[in-house]
């Protein structure tokens, strides 16, 4: 148990480092719907080394929604947008949340969006052109 806390808290000082230069990046805002409250630095990516392009910064709230908490459609509109941000944990962590919603405008939100063709196979469960 030592060694495993031992990792976490390195890690936790590993994205720590990163994070000022997150909120330069995101203007101190949530990179997903734009709120200014809680926020906090998110791993895309917890089995990589984190570094920039796996860590957003995201408001409470789109935090819940990364861990899976379910929102309705009209929620989940307003963070269409970052779809078409070229960081990865910004628009394929909005992009997994997306997929979650059954409407088509999601799906198809996720089809023209410019995120990893990979990861689009994934979400949307075809092979995209």
């Amino acid at each position: 148990m030592a060694k495993g806390y031992q990792a976490h808290k390195v890690r936790e000082e590993t994205i720590a480092v990163f994070g000022k230069s997150i909120g330069k990046r995101a203007g101190f805002k949530c990179e997903w719907c734009g709120g200014k409250d809680d926020l906090r630095v998110w791993d895309y990516k917890p089995e990589i080394e984190p570094n920039m392009d796996t860590l957003a910064l995201l408001c409470g709230r789109c935090r819940e929604l990364a861990a899976g908490k379910p929102a309705d459609g009209n929620e989940l509109r307003s963070l269409r947008n970052a779809l078409w941000n070229n960081i990865p944990s910004v628009a394929e962590g909005v992009a997994r949340v997306l997929a979650r919603c059954k409407e088509s405008w999601a799906r198809e939100a996720i089809e023209e969006s410019y995120i990893d063709d990979g990861v689009k196979e994934e979400l949307i469960g075809q092979t995209v052109r």
